[in-house]
């Protein structure tokens, strides 16, 4: 029996963050500094690790659900609709920095804080992200 499956994208916008919260890589549909964002996001990382010691691991404002998912002093925050599962957004986070980890752990032993080298990155994660089209997709159009 054929049966289909249909994948569905589930991050909107993304952001990578280094240790001192400076945005190394960033896809976003809506203007907004992504280093301020950064900035934002390090502050409240670091003031939630003294709440507690997982710290901060998701908020939702209005109609869009926020994930940090930490690894190797980087943070992974992806947004999507509120109606997509916390989950589900941490698997495609989990995903991603496996990706991420992939292609530039080599570079990253000896990175000296240009953000350039990961300006391509999109090109990986595309099949991620809301507002791309995946091969899968383009063989039907």
């Amino acid at each position: 029996m054929f049966r289909w499956v249909f994948f569905m994208k589930v991050l909107r916008d993304i952001w990578i963050l280094d240790k001192a919260g400076i945005v190394v890589f960033h896809r976003t549909f809506e203007e907004l500094d992504a280093q301020l964002f950064g900035g934002l996001m390090s502050a409240l990382n670091s003031f939630s690790k003294n709440l507690s010691e997982e710290g901060l691991t998701s908020f939702e404002l209005s109609d869009k659900r926020f994930a940090i998912y930490r690894r190797s002093e980087f943070l992974f925050v992806g947004n999507s609709a509120n109606k997509i599962k916390e989950k589900r957004i941490f698997q495609e986070l989990e995903v991603i920095a496996d990706k991420f980890f992939q292609i530039y752990g080599t570079i990253l032993d000896k990175w000296q804080g240009d953000i350039n080298v990961f300006s391509n990155f999109e090109n990986h994660i595309e099949d991620s992200l809301e507002g791309t089209i995946n091969k899968f997709e383009k063989a039907f159009w």
